[in-house]
Order: structure tokens, then sequence, then C-alpha cells
């Protein structure tokens, strides 16, 4: 049957019932369930919980309609836990709405602080300013940042480095800070034109140069970093010295030139990396395998409440040697040397989808999030009362 006509079946009125049937490996028969129809929530926060005593963490996947209300419920909860201080990780968020930018980033910033502003040769210039409510407006504050935070998240990131409002860890982020709007054809397509640019309160661009009718180039952008160093070595970074601006309050020095500049540079975890394991992910047979796994002991795990308590089962059932003998069986030759190289990977990305599949998206970030570098260095910020930043530059 196609997948519109199952569409068009599993839809229907809310509150009105329907029978699927479900045929799950290692299970003969088929299971049926009654399943109530109802608005199904899209959310954009999938982890918030306690890092550590008095540290909260959030992590946004991206910016949506209910974003700004989710940050702000996950505040609240966190400092009825006792949150002091706040990790709020925006890595990997590819950016979303710009009402959702602005109603997270006044979270963060005290009422009538300019958020973002834009420019543009044909159009008026637009600036956005922190309203009234605000749940975390003086705690210290960490976030996280990586080569694909882009967007949205860059204008909030952006907008608290420069209140130095609280220290950006990690690595400098895409540069995607175009404003673009949407124009109607005779035809009843429609093109998107860009308009005007994203400028941090300070006045940096966010959206990274790029020159006109060279696409190549602008594509090539990320693979131009990698290749010259920049996502895995402090002194691979070139800032340029024209492009220098001044954070509003403690004048500390920050960079233009599309995206934003950690404060604190961590870089990327390459250690353990092989062809072996770029295989095993790109090919979807850790995937493939931990939803096999899952499905074959699903009665054993289905008994853990605690995530610390499936990790340290997992670690015993020796997932790593499991997996590599499904892939040799699956097209992936083994490789022994390159599996104890990768070990620590592998289990990494093995274990955390199996507990992803059993639990949800809040236990699989924690688990991912044990022993993170760039977990580790927020927590050395806050042990070191470093989250209000003084000094200029990229530190080591």
């Amino acid at each position: 049957m196609p997948r519109d006509s199952v569409m068009r079946i599993l839809r229907g009125p809310k509150g009105t019932k329907v029978k699927l049937g479900v045929v799950r490996r290692g299970i003969k028969d088929v299971m049926y369930f009654i399943v109530t129809r109802d608005k199904i929530p899209v959310n954009t926060l999938d982890a918030s919980y306690m890092i550590a005593p008095g540290i909260g963490y959030i992590h946004l996947d991206r910016f949506g309609s209910t974003s700004g209300k989710e940050v702000s419920d996950a505040i609240e909860a966190l400092k009825a836990q006792g949150m002091q201080r706040l990790i709020f990780d925006l890595q990997n968020n590819g950016g979303g709405y710009l009402g959702a930018a602005k109603e997270v980033a006044e979270q963060f910033l005290p009422t009538g602080s300019l958020i973002v502003f834009t420019e543009g040769k044909q159009i008026p210039s637009q600036r956005f300013f922190a309203g009234k409510s605000g749940g975390f407006r003086e705690g210290e504050l960490v976030i996280l940042v990586n080569e694909y935070t882009a967007s949205a998240a860059e204008i909030v990131s952006g907008a608290v480095q420069d209140y130095d409002r609280g220290t950006i860890v990690g690595r400098r982020t895409f540069g995607k800070g175009l404003v673009q709007r949407p124009f109607d054809l005779p035809d009843g397509s429609m093109i998107r034109l860009t308009v005007a640019h994203y400028y941090t309160p300070s006045g940096r661009c966010i959206q990274k140069p790029y020159t006109k009718g060279n696409k190549k180039d602008y594509d090539r952008d990320f693979i131009n970093r990698l290749n010259h160093g920049e996502l895995t070595c402090i002194d691979s970074i070139h800032l340029d010295s024209t492009k220098t601006y001044y954070t509003l309050n403690e004048h500390r020095v920050v960079y233009g030139g599309g995206g934003i500049t950690p404060d604190i540079f961590v870089p990327e975890d390459t250690l353990g990396m092989t062809s072996y394991y770029k295989q095993a992910a790109m090919s979807g047979l850790i995937l493939q395998f931990a939803f096999t796994y899952t499905d074959n002991n699903r009665p054993k795990l289905n008994t853990f409440r605690d995530m610390m308590a499936m990790s340290k089962y997992l670690v015993q059932q020796n997932t790593v040697e499991k997996f590599a003998t499904y892939a040799d069986k699956n097209g992936l030759k083994r490789r022994n040397l390159m599996i104890r190289k990768s070990h620590k990977l592998l289990e990494k990305s093995i274990n955390s989808r199996i507990i992803y599949n059993i639990m949800n998206d809040e236990a699989w970030t924690a688990y991912l999030n044990l022993d993170d570098p760039t977990i580790e260095r927020a927590l050395v910020v806050f042990k070191n009362h470093a989250a209000f930043p003084k000094k200029p530059g990229i530190k080591k």
C-alpha cells in the first residue's frame, strides 16, 4: 500500500480511535494496539536535566513555534530542582524561526536589550528587542556551539556574547544570516529572494562571506575549514583583524567575518576515528544492529529505569564485538586493529542508539554527554567562576 494511502487511514478527527497491527522482530504473532487520535506535539527541546549539583542542562534541537515556551518551562523546572547555573546546548542546532530566537534570547537578556537587527539595500532596517519575560537573566550561563550551529541559534549565541551575559564554548558556528522573503510568481510558483542580513547587537554580520556567482567556494566552506584544521587545532584559526568589534558591557574584542567565534575553543574529538567507524556509521549498520539487538533483548532491557544502569549493563555485554560480527555478515569486513582503535566511539554510538530505542531523547542525550569534552570544558568554566567573560579573544 502506498505511503499516502496509509497516512489517510491513520489520520482522522481528534478523539477517534484506530486499530494498529504491529509486526515486531522476535514475536511470532501480530501485535494489535488501539490508538486514540490526537494532536501530535512537535517538540524542539529534547533534553533538560540537572547535569551536576546546582547546574542545569538544556539541549534545543531547533527553533520552532513552541521553543520559547519549552525553554521557559524547562528553566522553571530546573530552578525548582536547585539550578543556579545553566549549560544551554545549541550544538547541531540548524536554526528556525526568528520569533523563536527572540523568545529564547529574552530568557537571558535584560528587558529592552537589542537581540538582532537586519540591514538590506532596498528594505528598512528592523530591530528586535528583549521583552519583559525572562526566566534566567542573572545566573551563570554557558552556551555550547559548533560548526553546525546556524541561523536562529547564531542570533541567540551572538546576542549573549555581545552583552557579556555568558561564555560561548565550542567551535565557530556555520555563518547563516540571510533574510529571505518569498515572492509569488504568475505561474503559481514562488521564489525566495535574499533581501537583508542579520547582525548581532555589536554590529557583526552573522552571514559568512560569499562572492556573487561563486557557489562552489560557498558550498565548500565547511570542507575548507576541515582541511585547514580549524575544527581540530586552535593554531589553525585565523581571525580577521580587520573585522573586530567590541562587546557592549566589558568591551571585549569579538570577531566578525561570518558565524560566531566562541570565547573558548574546544577541538573536535577525532581520537579513535577510523575508516571502519566511518563506514559503520554512514552505512546505517550501527542503527540496524541497534534495532536488532533491542528487539532480541527487549524483555531484559525493559527492566531498566535508569540510563546509567543500562549503560553499565551494555558495556558488560560487549556490544562492539557483537556488532563487528553482525557487520561482517552484512558487508562490512572485520578490521580488528581499527575496531580496537575505534572501540570507544563504536561503543558510544551503538549503546546510545539502544538506550534511545528503550528510553527517550533525554536519556540518549545524557548518555552522549558522559565524558564529552565540550561539556567538561563548560563545567570547568563554572568551577573557575568564569561564566561572565572579562578578557578578549579565544582561550585555550
